[in-house]
């Protein structure tokens, strides 16, 4: 029962756990330096839940999808219709329920002294609060990705031949690199093991020296390309191309492939590695492929139709890849790893998430990346379900990674975001005054136009599959 709903519940922790450390940050911030806060959301729309507990109203509405902290605001009413309505429109009577004589505004007749207004604080303070939100959102995914690293520890081989490349147009010089080399070095460093050549190659600075068994190729390292946590990934360890596992009535066992077999080839081409073979399977979905094995000293040939999986290669886009139900001998084992090293691999991977999110950004302005690759709401609950029946460890990475997206978003210099107040905060203590009622009214309508283009982008790539397969099958049913 609880692995039926966990994935449909999924969505909503992995939303609601990112937004409300995100605003559980400027709820702490604006507390401890003093600005008055009468409210804090996770959600918009009708409460589920409210309590008042102190100066403050604790609110759980039906909407997960965002949250707000109301502080007192000279500005308070420029963002009511988004966060239900400013202080003084729904500040209670005698005669309704939950007033407090004794309170201010909303919940009583007192009025906000002036020391408790945000404005009322300086620059750096304003600026506390308001990165606040972001800095929480880091240290959320920092301390995930440290768990998870102390919770699984380090997968380790004991040798560093590699059993696949990937390739990537955006690292030419790892086409170099084949199936087999021999990774003898990294930056001049002698390495015995694969995690040792991982470990070499993330601390590269400027460019990744490899010395193979075949000769050194150098892989840079710029600001536009993946980092090297990136590159690192595009390398897999050599894995004896012989079956360890074979799924009850999966293609394998159907074709006749058993435990123990050592394939020597798929559909006429050699295979040297299991990389190879899931390559060539992966290639040729529902497609008959002539597997030669060899099985106790005897070689034999089989025809396996590998079946069509639908796999996701992004929060919008998926792809159809064969798979036969086999798994490998895996030779891997396990490394403990101390709390000092996992928060260095946590701060690590951390950084690596955050400088990903600005290179595609960067991209995208430069116009080296489409748009259509973005995710929104849909997609990412579709990723949180799948990583929910994954296991624990997959959707809390996936909190991680969400985390750090959110943290960067947010520094973007776009009004109604964390990133737009500070500017506007900073323009205003350097201009003397603050801007005029019109002045924001302006800049809060580019802000939300910017934030609603935004979000119709990743909706219509979140459902264009969808709406492409629905009027391929309208098409089909009339005849078109």
């Amino acid at each position: 029962m609880l692995s039926t709903i966990f994935p449909i519940l999924a969505p909503i922790l992995v939303f609601g756990l990112v937004i409300f450390v995100h605003e559980l940050g400027h709820f702490i911030a604006a507390k401890a330096l003093g600005v008055y806060a009468p409210r804090f959301s996770i959600g918009f729309g009708p409460a589920i839940f409210r309590k008042r507990r102190g100066e403050t109203e604790y609110v759980l509405a039906w909407l997960p999808l965002g949250g707000y902290v109301r502080m007192a605001s000279r500005h308070d009413a420029e963002a009511a219709f988004l966060e239900g309505g400013n202080e003084e429109s729904t500040a209670r009577t005698e005669n309704d329920p939950g007033y407090d004589p004794d309170a201010m505004i909303p919940f009583g007749p007192k009025p906000v002294p002036e020391n408790r207004w945000f404005e009322s604080k300086p620059l750096w303070a304003r600026v506390i609060i308001l990165t606040a939100g972001v800095i929480m959102n880091g240290l959320l995914a920092v301390v995930v990705a440290t768990t998870l690293v102390m919770r699984a520890g380090q997968a380790d081989y004991d040798s560093t031949v590699i059993g696949g490349v990937e390739r990537d147009v955006s690292v030419p010089a790892l086409a170099q690199l084949h199936s087999g080399d021999t990774v003898r070095a990294v930056n001049g460093k002698v390495v015995t093991s694969w995690r040792g050549l991982i470990e070499g190659m993330l601390d590269s600075k400027g460019q990744i020296e490899l010395t193979t068994n075949r000769g050194t190729l150098a892989v840079p390292l710029t600001d536009d390309g993946p980092d090297a946590r990136e590159i690192a990934s595009l390398l897999d360890p050599y894995l004896a191309p012989v079956i360890d596992t074979v799924f009850a009535d999966d293609r394998a066992m159907q074709a006749g492939l058993r435990k123990g077999d050592s394939v020597v080839s798929v559909g006429g081409q050699p295979i040297f590695s299991w990389t190879d073979m899931v390559d060539k399977v992966g290639a040729s979905p529902e497609r008959p492929l002539n597997f030669v094995v060899r099985r106790a000293g005897a070689t034999e040939s089989l025809t396996v139709t590998p079946k069509a999986v639908k796999t996701e290669i992004s929060p919008s886009a998926d792809t159809t890849l064969g798979r036969i139900g086999a798994g490998a001998r895996n030779t891997a084992h396990r490394v403990p790893v101390g709390l000092g090293y996992a928060i260095r691999l946590g701060l690590r991977e951390t950084k690596s998430d955050a400088g990903q999110v600005f290179r595609v950004l960067r991209r995208i302005g430069t116009g080296k990346q489409s748009m259509k690759e973005l995710g929104g709401p849909i997609a990412i609950t579709r990723v949180a379900v799948s990583q929910a029946r994954k296991g624990w460890d997959d959707l809390f990475a996936l909190i991680a990674l969400l985390s750090i997206n959110v943290a960067v978003l947010n520094l973007l210099p776009i009004p109604i975001l964390d990133g737009g107040q500070i500017l506007i905060n900073v323009l205003e203590s350097a201009k003397g005054s603050p801007f005029s009622m019109r002045t924001r009214e302006y800049i809060l309508r580019f802000g939300l136009f910017a934030i609603a283009l935004l979000f119709a982008i990743v909706m219509y790539n979140d459902t264009r599959a969808g709406f492409a397969k629905l009027f391929g099958w309208i098409g089909r049913l009339f005849g078109a």
